[in-house]
């Protein structure tokens, strides 16, 4: 888990039990003392983290050089291809393409979008139901939450955060997601946070993401939320909660932190958000950790099989572990 604080994942039951059974997995073998948070991630609208893509493999031409396949950095689009009946064994049989978007594995960053030559890839996009969002929620197997919001509309995230109830008084910590809205921001989060104050029991933070899902494109990517964090620790009336850098996040943010002086290098206390050293209380990393964690995975599974477990595999858990470190250690302070 390499001391990381909360373990993001979607707002489903099954999925949040499976995070629970890992979490428990690595406490054993770790021996460790302190477990990170579960949060869930939910959307009071349309969001680019709530989408996945999606066609049709039938209606891809045959010839087609697949370029959705090749940028997909989750290895989400697959065609496996099968041959053809009736055939002699003896020719070269025709290949039909089969699969298509593996809806578990895409996390909707959109790349292969603009790259189909067809345009015959779709976006699906989908809103958690309150509802089923505010059971899950009471359970006592979720610590967290992070709304996703354009931070356009207050009168959607007031809808939700209504419909959720007094389920939110089971949590440790909430956190609202949203992008650069320019002078609009400063008055949205302070609406957005009248609307949470109420029954707001918990810490709260406010993660500005700045790229969305681009953490694993390179330096560049991570400009924008640095920018983001740069105008946020110059407000002065900005509501309370800690800031978080999201959005193309990845191994240089850090170091562009430091070079603007605002890397948080000190403990803070609980209540301090405004004051100098609390200006960025946590970094989340996305797909700049999907890249690198993945990287163990695909080593392992290529030499054990899909199904092989990485609690089993000492020398691989110690590569994810190292990945891992390497990942928040200079967040850490590790």
């Amino acid at each position: 888990m390499g001391a990381v604080d909360c373990i993001d994942c979607a707002a489903d039951a099954s999925v949040v039990s499976a995070v629970n059974e890992g979490i428990l997995a690595a406490t054993e073998i770790a021996g460790l003392q302190k477990k990170p948070w579960v949060m869930i991630s939910v959307n009071d609208d349309k969001d680019l983290h709530f989408r996945k893509a999606e066609f049709d493999p039938e209606d891809c031409p045959a010839n087609c050089s697949r370029p959705c396949e090749i940028v997909c950095p989750a290895n989400a689009i697959s065609f496996r291809g099968k041959s053809a009946s009736g055939t002699s064994s003896n020719t070269e049989l025709p290949r039909v393409l089969m699969d298509g978007v593996i809806t578990e594995r895409c996390y909707g960053c959109g790349r292969c979008l603009p790259v189909c030559p067809y345009d015959k890839i779709r976006e699906v996009t989908y809103v958690r139901d309150a509802a089923t969002t505010a059971d899950l929620l009471r359970r006592n197997d979720v610590d967290a939450m992070e709304i996703h919001t354009s931070g356009r509309q207050s009168a959607q995230f007031k809808e939700l955060w209504c419909a959720l109830g007094d389920s939110v008084e089971n949590l440790k910590l909430i956190a609202v997601s949203l992008p650069n809205g320019g002078d609009s921001t400063i008055p949205s989060m302070n609406e957005m946070s009248s609307i949470m104050k109420p029954n707001l029991q918990c810490f709260n933070l406010w993660q500005l993401d700045g790229r969305p899902m681009s953490g694993d494109i390179g330096s560049g990517a991570t400009k924008e939320t640095i920018a983001f964090a740069i105008e946020l620790a110059k407000a002065k009336n900005r509501p309370p909660g800690f800031l978080q850098l999201a959005g193309g996040t990845n191994a240089h943010t850090i170091d562009g932190l430091r070079k603007k002086g605002l890397f948080q290098t000190t403990s803070i206390a609980v209540g301090s958000s405004n004051s100098p050293d609390a200006l960025i209380g946590g970094i989340a990393y996305g797909g700049y950790a999907r890249k690198i964690v993945g990287r163990v995975l695909r080593s392992m599974q290529s030499e054990y099989g899909g199904a092989a477990r990485i609690e089993d595999h000492p020398q691989h858990l110690l590569m994810a572990l190292k990945e891992a470190l390497a990942l928040v250690g200079p967040v850490k302070c590790l």
